[in-house]
């Protein structure tokens, strides 16, 4: 979607080196959530997502129950109801699969359903701040061949111009399809329509509207 990654963040119990090498231990750990939250700057002005399949792994609760004390709203996404993280934030979701085909492995039916879940957390997100248009995501960014020709296809869709009128409208705007998006939808120059983006937080239709509004 093209946002800026200081927007979410992905904090484990273990760190880094805990997605390459196994760092079990460090789960049991209920003070350590904490602490690596206030190390990333923390705030009650975020969001903390805990995800446990269990419920009960200590770091992620007791992460989760420092964000609530500092008045962040706190969501859990767990496999077991009525379980310490479900009592630990304000809102839970809890997809109930039962038991794994092989004895708590949680890697495969909960931690599946939990992916599915944070799908649609990120999707909703991002639809809701505006990067998405019907179901085009009108954010992307250009860092390779693919994502340009994406961004083409939805120039093109969007505003109903051909590949060739497409390229040469992302050209002036540099390759930044949002920018380009508000220059063909107005027919605003390349500074008024990054001062509207600017204006609108990078919302392309928000963009548009200050353009129409002001001339």
């Amino acid at each position: 979607f093209g946002v800026s990654p200081e927007m979410v963040q992905a904090i484990i119990a273990g760190g880094y080196e805990a997605c390459y090498r196994a760092v079990e231990a460090s789960e049991d750990d209920a003070e350590a959530g904490a602490r690596d939250l206030a190390a990333r700057g923390f705030t009650g002005q975020d969001v903390l997502v805990g995800i446990a399949a269990s419920g009960r792994t200590p770091y992620t609760v007791g992460a989760v129950e420092h964000a609530r004390q500092l008045g962040a709203l706190t969501l859990a996404i767990t496999c077991v109801p009525d379980s310490p993280i479900t009592a630990a934030a304000e809102v839970s979701m809890v997809p109930v699969v039962g038991p794994e085909v092989i004895a708590g492995s949680t890697r495969l039916k909960a931690g599946t359903a939990q992916k599915m879940v944070l799908n649609m957390i990120s999707t909703a997100t991002m639809i809701r701040l505006g990067y998405v248009t019907g179901n085009r995501m009108t954010n992307v960014q250009t860092r390779n061949v693919k994502l340009r020709a994406r961004a083409l296809r939805i120039l093109q869709l969007e505003v109903g111009l051909d590949e060739e009128a497409a390229t040469e409208i992302l050209d002036w705007a540099n390759g930044n399809l949002p920018v380009a998006l508000v220059m063909s939808k107005t027919g605003a120059s390349l500074d008024s329509a990054e001062s509207a983006l600017e204006k609108a937080r990078g919302v392309v239709n928000e963009a548009v509207n200050f353009i129409r509004k002001a001339s």
